[in-house]
């Protein structure tokens, strides 16, 4: 393949984008809707003002699709959370041109060289992206929290917003650990010191909760090619950190007031569920290897305890461990649920839960937007029951399809730079094992490969060493032979 190592990635992802069913470029009604829309928001009747709040959004140092925003108010020795969504609906409304694409596409997808949004780029990063000292408009999940990091009550409406602070997630988490200065906007929005720091503080208390409940908590460790320069320059590993900790339980929360808020106006939902894990007996074998012993049948407080312990006591090898049962557990799916009706996400403990919290990237969370509105306004259903059902199987459809051009990608840059290394040994523990093949990871860095020989007796969790044997960019293989 021919040109730089980043226009042969942006070569490959294209045409992995084709071979999974989608359209790697907007058709033109798409795009002309994304010119016209009206770059401010205006106030409405039915829709708050309260853009004077200290409003700050926390994401990666490269987002410019930003779909959320926090801020924390106290009265009376009551603490609120409010989380900010991006009213993408107000722009792309259902049955427009823009709405025919996403709706095909149902995803962003985030490949090493080129990103693939779901909405033009007019759209996702500029109109309908909560980009700082810009008015947007909202929904608004309300949360009061309790001393003990319950949400006690919770409530979901419009409003107009203002995002005060753009920030990343390693600068807040480097300055709350204390190895890294404040982040400018620290000098610049009055208060914004004392809100991170209580919103550090209330996830901190949220987080406890979640895993008391059985929220399983993992170490993930994820791949990031670093394309600088129109070259591969290095494979970064991406871990958690305290300000990811805090967008993450406000949005688990969010997520589930949203479906809270359906079932009380009789309104059905999209949900995010985790079955019951069918490995369940490899777990508790993988378990009884590190010296416990689990139930015989799933149960997630049991399995988050035994997280909790090896966490503590070989923080070393956690992430190896954590992938391993992220594996065993199997893939989420979305769902329609009709109101009142229980649903499951094993791995988060919750039997109400969703994806409302990233419109401009996800079409489930459209489909949940217009859900919200429709009730907040006392409305119409937009969607039967046996509509949703029928979007939420292509939502996880195309969510699958989405997974797997990442994946090929990732692995098509981690080849280019593995490439000089045919021939090295390295360190691996098996992360898929079928009659298709077995597949493992690598513990210095998260890079994935297929065992090609000595996959004998191997089941997931398993350790061993293994040699580089061939690389294949344009293909997203890496393949590796057992040494022991």
């Amino acid at each position: 393949m021919n040109g730089s190592q980043k226009q042969q990635l942006i070569t490959i992802a294209r045409n992995a984008m084709r071979a999974y069913g989608f359209q790697p470029d907007f058709p033109p009604g798409a795009v002309a809707q994304a010119n016209a829309a009206p770059p401010d928001a205006t106030m409405s009747p039915g829709v708050r003002d309260l853009r004077s709040l200290p409003w700050s959004s926390i994401d990666n140092d490269d987002s410019r699709d930003l779909d959320q925003i926090e801020v924390c108010v106290t009265d009376d020795g009551v603490t609120r959370v409010l989380v900010g969504i991006a009213d993408v609906d107000a722009l792309v409304p259902s049955g427009s041109p823009a709405d025919d694409s996403a709706r095909a596409s149902t995803t962003s997808v985030y490949t090493p060289a080129v990103v693939f949004p779901m909405l033009p780029l007019q759209l996702s990063t500029d109109r309908t992206s909560l980009n700082e000292l810009e008015d947007r408009h909202a929904l608004v999940a309300d949360l009061t929290i309790g001393q003990d990091g319950r949400v006690t009550s919770s409530d979901i409406y419009r409003a107009l917003v203002r995002n005060q602070a753009q920030l990343t997630y390693n600068a807040v988490a480097a300055w709350l650990d204390g190895s890294g200065p404040a982040p400018g906007a620290i000098g610049r929005v009055q208060g914004l010191d004392a809100q991170l720091r209580l919103q550090d503080r209330l996830a901190s208390l949220m987080q406890n909760e979640r895993e008391a409940q059985g929220a399983l908590d993992f170490d993930r460790a994820e791949l990031h090619p670093v394309v600088d320069n129109d070259a591969v320059t290095d494979l970064q590993t991406e871990r958690p950190n305290r300000a990811k900790c805090v967008i993450e339980n406000f949005m688990i929360a969010s997520n589930g007031a949203a479906v809270r808020f359906l079932d009380s106006k009789g309104f059905p939902s999209v949900r995010r569920v985790v079955r019951s894990p069918e490995r369940w007996a490899r777990i508790a074998d993988l378990a009884k290897q590190h010296g416990e012993t689990l139930p015989a049948d799933p149960d997630a407080p049991a399995l988050q305890q035994f997280l909790k312990d090896q966490r503590a006591k070989a923080p070393e090898t956690f992430p190896d461990l954590s992938i391993a049962i992220i594996k065993l557990l199997g893939r989420g799916e979305y769902v329609a649920v009709a109101a009142h009706q229980p649903s499951d996400h094993f791995a988060l403990a919750a039997h109400e839960y969703s994806h409302t919290t990233a419109p401009n990237r996800r079409y489930a969370d459209v489909l949940q937007q217009r859900l919200l509105k429709a009730a907040i306004a006392a409305g119409k259903l937009p969607y039967s029951l046996d509509q949703l059902t029928a979007l939420a199987a292509h939502c996880t459809d195309r969510e699958d399809a989405a997974n797997k051009v990442e994946r090929l990608t990732k692995k098509a840059a981690a080849a280019l730079w593995l490439g000089d290394r045919i021939g090295q040994t390295f360190d691996a523990i098996v992360t898929g094992a079928s009659p298709k093949g077995t597949w493992v990871r690598l513990t210095a860095m998260p890079v994935e490969g297929r065992l090609v020989r000595g996959d004998q007796g191997l089941d997931v969790g398993d350790r061993a060493k293994v040699q580089l044997v061939n690389t294949d960019p344009a293909r997203g293989f890496i393949d590796f032979a057992r040494t022991s």
